[in-house]
């Protein structure tokens, strides 16, 4: 049973930091693309960032130049390093594995929440 368990949000100030962190189970993890998504509610999903199985990121305009993907294989894990937090960043994280073509693999965790108020 593949589970995607999604941690590391909560309250934060503007100009903050945060990182998140994403356990996956019952996957290929090692073989599998990761990414981070976020949902602000009434919107669609936004891709932030992805990193392929040989650790080569890509970031997505709401993140670029402030965040940091990355992964641990022992750990079964991928992180978000987010800097310089806004209110824009406001949303309900999300992890997932890719497939080549770029679809999600999986059924969405819980995923964790961030918010930024100070």
């Amino acid at each position: 049973q593949v589970q995607l368990v999604e941690s590391g949000g909560g309250l934060v100030q503007p100009g903050g930091s945060l990182r998140l962190a994403c356990v996956a189970s019952g996957t290929a993890f090692s073989k599998d693309a990761m990414a981070w998504y976020r949902q602000v509610p009434g919107q669609r999903r936004e891709l932030l960032a992805v990193i392929s199985r040989s650790g080569t990121d890509n970031y997505f305009s709401a993140v670029k130049g402030r965040a940091t993907i990355s992964r641990d294989n022992a750990k079964n894990t991928v992180y978000l390093d987010v800097n310089n937090l806004t209110a824009e960043d406001e949303a309900v994280y999300y992890c997932n594995a890719l497939s080549t073509s770029g679809l999600t693999l999986y059924g969405w965790g819980q995923g964790t929440q961030v918010t930024v108020a100070s």
